[in-house]
């Protein structure tokens, strides 16, 4: 099992980054060639939600992204350490709160969407000190050479 970890700072201009380590580590690790638009698009939907939760709660914690190649399965798991949006919190003034009508709890909502309409398997967590994305592909296996 190889590991590839990543912390950025929660500035949307990482994201570009994070999307390609992505895209480069899943082709090393096996996963269709066909498939790896929709890993940088959902690794960038998942990085953008981390980096918005993270700015509209005043975290000055990175992003974590940690990439994990499996024997059958490759996985990225994206997290953040903004509170759960629906227990209470302190917010920042100026930022908007889960009732404020003017919260972005609609664009992650529609960047959830997005991930789960681009990853078949899908695990979201959230709690109080953060959540997690994790999402997960087949590989297909290395082919083998038959000796004559």
């Amino acid at each position: 099992m190889a590991t590839v970890e990543l912390r950025f700072s929660a500035l949307p201009e990482h994201v570009r980054t994070a999307r390609l380590v992505a895209a480069a580590v899943a082709r090393r690790a096996g996963v269709d060639e066909a498939v790896l638009d929709e890993v940088r698009l959902a690794v960038g939907e998942a990085c953008s939600r981390a980096v918005g939760l993270h700015r509209t709660s005043g975290v000055q914690a990175p992003v974590h992204v940690v990439l994990v190649e499996e024997e059958k399965q490759f996985s990225i798991e994206v997290g953040d350490e903004a509170p759960d949006s629906t227990s209470p919190v302190e917010r920042i003034p100026g930022t908007s709160g889960p009732d404020d009508p003017d919260s972005d709890s609609e664009d992650d909502d529609m960047g959830l969407a997005v991930i789960s309409g681009l990853v078949d398997d899908v695990e979201v967590t959230a709690g109080e000190h953060g959540g997690r994305i994790r999402m997960t592909w087949p590989t297909t296996p290395e082919p083998t050479t038959l000796l004559p």
